[in-house]
């Protein structure tokens, strides 16, 4: 099985979009669909999309308790890029990059708030050795 897509709410795409704009093409993602002003749909490396979208209920966007998506990156290199492309703009650090051992020991993540206050991670998990 494979994650199709994933939903982040926002009341505000335009003003929302230009977070993601700044982070998507860092970790492999692009722009698939324009729906302005209720929605904007990104592609991600695999074929999995990202919809930034006003909710489908018509009521405000809400941040859910321990939710978070995880961005999957090329390198650690990588993950500083788009931790850094985000905070430049407009989102709030909720962890700086480095090793996550809690989680692993390949595990190298970031993390941040976007303007709306959904948390997302920039993770790298190295490759096992093989030897």
């Amino acid at each position: 099985m494979a994650l199709g897509y994933v939903m982040i709410g926002t009341d505000d795409v335009p003003r929302a979009r230009a977070l993601y704009d700044a982070i998507m093409p860092a970790i492999g993602g692009r722009v698939y669909g324009e729906y302005l002003p209720h929605a904007v749909c990104y592609e991600m490396h695999g074929g999995s999309m990202l919809w930034l979208t006003n909710p489908y209920n018509g009521e405000a966007a809400s941040v859910g308790n321990g939710a978070m998506v995880g961005l999957m990156c090329a390198s650690e290199e990588g993950v500083q890029t788009a931790h850094a492309l985000g905070l430049n703009a407009g989102g709030t650090n909720e962890g700086d990059p480095g090793p996550r051992p809690q989680y692993g020991p390949d595990f190298y993540g970031a993390y941040l708030r976007d303007l709306d206050g959904n948390k997302l991670s920039f993770v790298h998990i190295s490759p096992p050795e093989t030897g």
